[in-house]
């Protein structure tokens, strides 16, 4: 199931309802402490050195639990009450060369501005170059807003209990946050509320996609034209067909244009390839559209920006834009004959807002939301750390895989033909808002699947194995 995204408020009354059921505090913490055990174990060797800095509230008893159910590395627990006699004593742990501090220091509860030697211990921590791992929030982070308390631990990965916390998705949170993981499963009661924000989970794609019928053929699972590539950019054309290749529609038509047609259909074997001069000339069968990677050298072309906008308005396939083609949308967007996709990066939605990337980082979603709202209450796949998915007033799902190793050239015109390969397939269309979060969590899940046997790995290796990973 989605994990809810929600305020420490609505955290306080879900534990709340869960005492009131019979569950006792202990038996939560307890199985806290074994996912941060757990994670620990993940993030560290056998024989490993680990150093537990607990605080006094819960979240201290979360670490010292996580102290006792770790397994398999050297350890020590230092229980942090006065900050000042653990800042004497950090140096000497230090020395001993943690591969891993997991802070417990300060949790949820955490809502005024730290005291001077508070200060100087979370600062002494972050110096010490060691790799750190906060429990449910990093120590000195407003799990409400997002901004630190002054100062705050910049952990690497953060373990946040339950259900994430509105402000470790803000982008002011990134820096302390590091890469969010949730520990969905320890003991709460079912969420009981309602949220409209949901930070997606590796389970929520079991099962899907449906399996592809016994007795289908290329017209069972749809035929896609893409159109990408110019002068300059042929690559991104290449790079859109092969992600279009491995979520494996029917049939694929690139339309690309002339000047780079040999170079790009050289490239290509069962993908067909068309040549156009000043505008594709698409056959009615197509059952989606993409149109906008690697166009950018037809930004002079007006004939072309009126091809986008009338695509826009008239074509009655699903359409899927990206990169160039979103500046050449129609900014009165008005009706449209099918269903429509945007997937810009920050920068773009910045363009079409009329705002700043800042502001746009700021609050991804309600940018995602106006997005929406502006061109035709389309689907909106904002791309970026934690991509946001979603659609008008529905409820938006924040993205959890992926990681830095995507910020390639090339990577979204990737994703944007993954995404539209999917489109195109008639028995998945009624399921829009299931196939682009499949669709983006497959593109993260993989990119973090070779990351972990081969940091290196090109946008050309994330094409050959985009859709290998499991859910």
């Amino acid at each position: 199931m989605p994990i809810p995204v929600i305020s420490v408020a609505q955290m306080r009354e879900w534990e709340k309802v869960t005492w009131a059921s019979g569950v006792k505090e202990d038996a939560v913490m307890r199985q806290a402490g074994q996912a941060v055990a757990r994670l620990a174990e993940q993030l560290t060797q056998t024989g490993d050195f680990i150093l537990f800095l607990a605080g006094k509230g819960h979240n201290g008893d979360d670490a010292a639990y996580a102290f006792e159910f770790i397994q398999g590395r050297r350890r020590e627990l230092l229980r942090v009450g006065e900050p000042e006699l653990a800042l004497a004593e950090l140096p000497r742990q230090v020395m001993l060369k943690p591969a891993l501090v997991v802070d417990g220091l300060f949790g949820i509860g955490l809502n005024r501005p730290l005291s001077g030697a508070w200060m100087k211990l979370i600062d002494a921590i972050n110096n010490t170059g060691c790799r750190i791992l906060a429990v449910d929030t990093p120590s000195g982070l407003s799990a409400d807003t997002g901004l630190p308390l002054d100062v705050a631990v910049r952990a690497q990965v953060t373990l946040t209990l339950g259900a994430v916390k509105q402000g470790l998705l803000k982008t002011s949170a990134t820096p302390f946050v590091g890469r969010l993981e949730v520990a969905q499963e320890i003991g709460l009661s079912p969420y009981p509320f309602t949220t409209d924000i949901s930070f997606s989970a590796n389970g929520d794609y079991a099962g899907f996609p449906p399996w592809r019928a016994v007795a289908g053929h290329k017209g069972t699972f749809g035929h896609v034209a893409l159109v990408a590539g110019s002068m300059g950019y042929h690559g991104a054309a290449v790079l859109t067909a092969r992600g279009a290749q491995r979520a494996q529609p029917g049939l694929i038509t690139l339309y690309t244009a002339e000047d780079v047609y040999l170079p790009v259909a050289a490239q290509l074997q069962s993908v067909m390839v068309r040549p156009f001069a000043a505008e594709p000339a698409l056959v009615a069968e197509h059952t989606a559209v993409a149109l906008g990677p690697g166009l950018a050298s037809l930004g002079e072309s007006e004939a072309f920006k009126r091809f986008v906008r009338r695509m826009w308005r008239e074509c009655t396939s699903p359409l899927l834009v990206d990169a160039s083609a979103l500046d050449w949308l129609p900014v009165d967007a008005g009706p449209v004959a099918g269903l429509r996709v945007l997937t810009p990066h920050p920068g773009e939605a910045a363009r079409m807002l009329g705002i700043t990337v800042s502001e746009v980082q700021r609050d991804r979603i309600q940018a995602a939301r106006e997005l929406s709202r502006r061109w035709a209450d389309c689907h909106v796949v904002l791309k970026g750390h934690q991509t946001v998915l979603l659609r008008g007033r529905d409820a938006a799902v924040v993205n959890h895989s992926g990681n830095s190793h995507l910020a390639q050239g090339g990577s979204g015109d990737l994703l944007a033909g993954y995404l539209a390969g999917w489109l195109a397939q008639p028995e998945l269309q009624p399921l829009l808002s299931e196939v682009l979060r499949y669709g983006v969590w497959q593109h993260g899940a993989c990119a973090d699947a070779l990351w972990a046997t081969k940091p290196s790995f090109t946008v050309e290796e994330l094409a050959a194995h985009l859709g290998d990973v499991r859910p």
